[in-house]
């Protein structure tokens, strides 16, 4: 696992503005009301720093938060031990912190049909939490997020190129768009952090190349990308992969499921959090890196509303500086927004550069 560089002084590191963060998260994000029961799930890579704060948060607002700690399996999208996944059926909330995931998995449908309401803040940590939830008006990033989905939901043609050879050609033909940074209104339906709308073309409408410069995670060796790793896509399936080291990983550990699903493109999704400006290695911040477009493969959620099928697990990478033509027209040039009204939301963000 890659983590940023940064020194911790105290045991107390920045603990005031991490439980703030929590409270944010609890109350105005997950909407966790009096008398709810909140599952937090977490391995022994998780910062329990930002879990007790979580629980905190939850038991202030009224709820019955219980924690639930296992060891760090190393395979993430993976169903976990039975006592965990029989507890998450349970949950009102579920805030799910493991590093290792479990998204996708039969627990989490079964969870998601029971109605909890769900997100994944895999590898959240305390600058994370501050950085990305605490310091951000979330009121204006939702109405980005809705701005965008609607700009996606009204295009056809989505062209995705970059400086490193990406150039990737697919079509929506009206496909919806998912805003997974929302709020928690909705039972049964998984949130993700602010920042992020996804979606998936038509899925054998998707050819050309992309090029991940950034993050890809999983498999656990790679996190932060030192050398690009190229895919060939045709018809909404990876066909080729190249590159150095990485790429060489990549292959591999796709290659060790035996799964045909786990080549097919699961979903785009654009990343326009302000508190990251770069890759960090954990996957559900990289994501999200302001300007940034990140692809899945493998499993492809329901809720993204596209072919839905299930995979042996699922990755994520990112291209951090996409140039995105929607119809022809640019949305982003070099990962920089250029329409007029996608500038104005930058710029009440407070993103330097705008």
């Amino acid at each position: 696992m890659n983590y940023p560089i940064g020194i911790e002084m105290t045991e107390n590191y920045l603990s005031f503005e991490t439980s703030k963060a929590a409270m944010k998260l609890v109350r105005d994000f997950m909407l966790v009301k009096e008398g709810e029961n909140v599952i937090i799930t977490a391995d022994t890579s998780s910062d329990r720093r930002v879990v007790e704060a979580i629980a905190n948060a939850a038991f202030t607002a009224g709820a019955n938060p219980v924690v639930l700690y296992y060891p760090t399996t190393g395979r993430a999208f993976e169903e976990p031990c039975r006592p965990i996944a029989e507890a998450v059926a349970a949950a009102d909330v579920w805030i799910e912190m493991a590093y290792y995931c479990v998204m996708h998995t039969p627990c989490f449908q079964k969870a998601m049909e029971n109605g909890a309401r769900y997100t994944c803040l895999t590898g959240l940590d305390v600058t994370m939490i501050t950085n990305c939830i605490g310091k951000v008006n979330y009121d204006v990033l939702i109405e980005f997020g809705e701005y965008l989905t609607k700009k996606m939901e009204a295009s056809d043609e989505v062209i995705v190129k970059c400086a490193n050879g990406s150039n990737l050609v697919a079509y929506n033909r009206g496909r919806r768009v998912k805003h997974s940074g929302q709020r928690a209104t909705k039972k049964g339906y998984p949130v993700m952090m602010g920042g992020q709308v996804s979606w998936c073309p038509i899925e054998e409408s998707i050819n050309g190349r992309l090029v991940f410069d950034a993050a890809l995670f999983p498999p656990a060796e790679i996190g932060i990308i030192r050398e690009n790793v190229v895919l060939d896509i045709k018809k909404g399936r990876i066909t080729d992969i190249t590159g150095g080291a990485e790429a060489e990983i990549f292959k591999n550990w796709l290659e060790s499921f035996n799964d045909p699903n786990m080549y097919r493109l699961a979903h785009y999704s654009i990343g326009f959090n302000p508190g990251v400006t770069k890759a960090t290695g954990r996957i559900v911040e990289d994501e999200r890196i302001f300007g940034c477009i990140e692809m899945g493969f493998g499993s492809q959620g329901a809720s993204l509303m596209g072919a839905f099928w299930d995979a042996a697990s699922h990755t994520d990478g990112v291209c951090s500086k996409p140039t995105i033509l929607l119809d022809g027209k640019p949305l982003e040039i070099d990962g920089k927004y250029v329409d007029e009204t996608s500038i104005e939301f930058c710029k009440k963000l407070g993103v330097a550069g705008y």
